[in-house]
């Protein structure tokens, strides 16, 4: 029942994500996440770019920032997580390497020009341990190569799941609404047949 109860709560947590214009990231314990973070080059090459986690809905607490001018495409190390600046393709990569339960969050990429915010992404970590592993030993890949997926390529999954759950469930709306028509429409004939069989004998014994 637990392990179900957590599946539930992760699909919820996927589509309350989409909803919110959210991206999710999941990963294993002890593996290694990169997250990517566009942006027009044109408008934010000169800004200061940085990698910060939630610690309320409107705190942002700093993790680390790119190095600035002539050496964005160096990474820059804090802890277990770098971040490196392409500003001719404007990409902005995060990695978080040995990840941790405690590293699970929701964090955002963001630049800063003369004290002005502004938020490139929005990114939920997810960290999977023992629970994932145990849900299914006879592949214990299966939840790794979800780490390993682009992240817009995992959106466009989850999207796509959606949709076809959607769709199926008009589906089956469509045909009861089909089948309970037709069942009206043959009572309705049959209790008209009915009644013109009961009336012929009358109009028999008049004649």
């Amino acid at each position: 029942m637990e392990k179900l109860m957590h599946l539930v709560f992760l699909v919820s947590l996927s589509e309350l994500c989409v909803a919110e214009n959210i991206t999710v990231v999941y990963g294993m314990e002890g593996e290694t996440i990169s997250i990517r973070c566009t942006y027009s080059p044109k408008e934010n090459k000169w800004r200061e770019k940085s990698w910060c986690k939630h610690v309320n809905k409107t705190e942002c607490q700093h993790v680390v920032s790119a190095h600035r001018f002539w050496l964005q495409f160096l990474k820059k190390w804090k802890g277990n997580t770098s971040i490196a600046d392409n500003i001719h393709k404007g990409v902005l990569t995060v990695t978080m390497e040995r990840l941790q339960k405690q590293d699970a969050g929701l964090y955002q990429c963001k630049t800063d020009f003369l004290g002005e915010a502004k938020t490139l992404k929005k990114v939920k970590v997810e960290v999977l341990g023992g629970v994932m592993e145990t849900l299914a030993p006879e592949e214990p890949r299966a939840v790794h190569s979800i780490s390993s997926l682009p992240e817009a390529h995992f959106n466009a999954f989850i999207c796509t799941i959606m949709v076809l759950l959607l769709a199926k469930f008009l589906t089956a709306i469509l045909i009861f609404i089909i089948a309970s028509h037709q069942r009206s429409s043959a009572t309705g004939e049959g209790s008209h047949n009915l009644n013109q069989h009961q009336l012929l004998p009358l109009t028999e014994q008049e004649n």
